[in-house]
């Protein structure tokens, strides 16, 4: 199961495991999290989006 890399990465995930659950409209989602939404499962998503924060960076380039 994947891992975030980044914090902008899990937010991402977390907007995209929202929209599969139907918490969220699919039709708010942008970029990579729309991208997410359509390649990835519920529990892909949920493994991203659980990551623990406090060692990532803000984004993949950092």
């Amino acid at each position: 199961m994947p891992e975030a890399r980044s914090k902008a990465q899990q937010q991402a995930a977390g907007a995209a495991l929202s929209a599969k659950r139907g918490e969220t409209d699919v039709g708010d989602l942008q970029g990579a999290s729309k991208q997410m939404y359509q390649s990835m499962s519920e529990d892909e998503l949920e493994e991203m989006a659980s990551t623990d924060r406090s060692d990532l960076p803000d984004s993949a380039a950092d």
